[in-house]
């Protein structure tokens, strides 16, 4: 029984030490992504957002939390509207030279997007690559967002969903930091 327990703490020890090793390794190989700055101005929004959003001609309230996950390396994007049972989930990684957004949306589907940021760097458009769980019956997808920086305190998202018609649908939302 000791001999057991003395063979599965050796082997922690010696499995974290080369975790460890491999980490620190593979941080000094691996030039940054080009797109590091975008995903850290993304990751600079983390926190709770509250705003609105224009949809039948009426401004309904939304709620947006985004919480840096993963050791930094991952945003979660979620939208909560008090006048609607919707909580779709998004979250933004690098991999490679692209910026990734996979929405996992409240259609069924998981469209993923990627990133461009525009010359003054004031948005950050992402457009449909492609998607899982997408089947015939369902009502469309997400095809398109645009992150616009307004101030630290300020910025506006528009998501735009393609329906199964081919026509597409969307709105923007208005978002202050709360305080």
């Amino acid at each position: 029984m000791k001999i057991s327990r003395f063979l599965l703490l050796a082997t922690f020890a010696v499995s974290t030490a080369a975790l460890a090793q491999t980490s620190n390794s593979i941080s000094e190989k691996v030039a940054p992504s080009p797109v590091q700055p975008a995903f850290d101005q993304l990751k600079a929004l983390a926190g709770h957002w509250t705003g609105s959003v224009g949809m039948d001609g009426k401004d309904l309230p939304m709620d947006v939390t985004l919480r840096v996950t993963s050791l930094g390396n991952t945003l979660m994007h979620e939208m909560k509207s008090t006048t609607a049972p919707d909580d779709p989930i998004s979250m933004f990684t690098i991999d490679g030279d692209h910026l990734l957004l996979t929405h996992y949306c409240d259609a069924g589907n998981q469209p993923r997007m990627v990133g461009t940021v525009s010359p003054d760097g004031k948005t950050i458009s992402f457009d449909f690559v492609s998607a899982t769980g997408l089947l015939p019956n369902q009502h469309g997808h997400m095809q398109h967002v645009v992150f616009t920086f307004i101030d630290p305190d300020h910025h506006t998202e528009k998501w735009e969903f393609a329906m199964a018609d081919g026509k597409s649908m969307g709105a923007t939302i208005d978002l202050h930091r709360a305080k």
